[in-house]
């Protein structure tokens, strides 16, 4: 090697590393660590099996300035201990004080970017409904369903199979919710008419809100979703029959790590929400 080019840093100039540093320090919170790599990036890490948390119109803001750009996980996605949540590049060299300055003034005035919420210990329980049989549920459903926890690294807790009828459903979930899972799904047989056929009413009737019905997503457009308390319970049916991605599949993540998905964040899965 013959040469070696450097640069210089000009007055009002903040190197590359040092950039993205600060940025990735202040656009996070909770279970992620920062690694610096080279050519002006850094990496957030997940410390802990997590649920990603993004403010899109933020990180929009954000992306618009200019020296700095950030990519993050998808917004609810789960995120394994050890695998990056988001990655922050600077533009080569340098940028300049001005700049980095106006970013992170940004990300103090609104907050971080990216919540890294951790998942520890989730336990689900299961209500399996048909309106003949309950154990035909069970039977159809639950090695999708166990395939689906285990791949988030979640634990099946209690279960209950009855007969779709509204007293039979009040009385399992009373019972389910007892325990205190972290959520409860239930895996139905029948399409539901919405929130007045047998599910919608028994749901009401244990003492659950109902946050949403219908959601802007296929497969899963017929969600049904409340909460007992902070207990999330979530219908979808015919989602259970396969692990191909689904609603499910975008809404247990968040619910694992025991965040309030409200049914505005429900509505706002339409974007991307054509799975298959």
């Amino acid at each position: 090697m013959n040469e070696v080019w450097v640069t210089e840093l000009e007055e009002g100039e903040v190197c590359e590393d040092d950039a993205v540093l600060a940025v990735a320090s202040a656009m996070c919170c909770g279970s992620a660590e920062i690694r610096v790599a080279a050519g002006g990036r850094a990496n957030l890490i997940a410390s802990e099996d997590c649920c990603a948390l993004v403010d899109d119109e933020l990180l929009k803001q954000i992306n618009c300035t200019s020296g700095v750009v950030i990519a993050t996980a998808a917004n609810f996605r789960y995120v394994p201990a050890g695998e990056r949540l988001a990655t922050i590049k600077s533009a080569p060299f340098a940028i300049s004080r001005a700049q980095l300055d106006t970013v992170l003034q940004i990300l103090t005035d609104r907050g971080p970017i990216l919540q890294a919420r951790p998942i520890r210990a989730p336990q689900v329980s299961v209500l399996y409904t048909d309106p003949v049989q309950g154990e035909r549920a069970r039977n159809l459903f639950e090695p999708t369903v166990r395939a689906r926890l285990d791949g988030l690294r979640a634990r099946l807790g209690f279960s209950m199979a009855v007969v779709e009828e509204e007293e039979h459903v009040v009385r399992a979930l009373q019972h389910l919710t007892r325990t205190q899972p972290t959520a409860v799904l239930v895996a139905s047989t029948t399409t539901p008419s919405g929130p007045d056929d047998a599910i919608g009413r028994a749901l009401v009737r244990a003492g659950a809100y109902l946050e949403r019905f219908l959601a802007p997503v296929d497969p899963g457009t017929l969600l049904m979703f409340g909460y007992k308390g902070n207990i999330p319970i979530l219908s979808a049916p015919c989602c259970f029959r396969s692990v191909k991605p689904n609603v499910v599949d975008l809404l247990l993540p968040p619910m694992l790590a025991r965040y309030r998905v409200s049914g505005w964040e429900v509505a706002c899965l339409g974007h991307g929400g054509l799975l298959s």
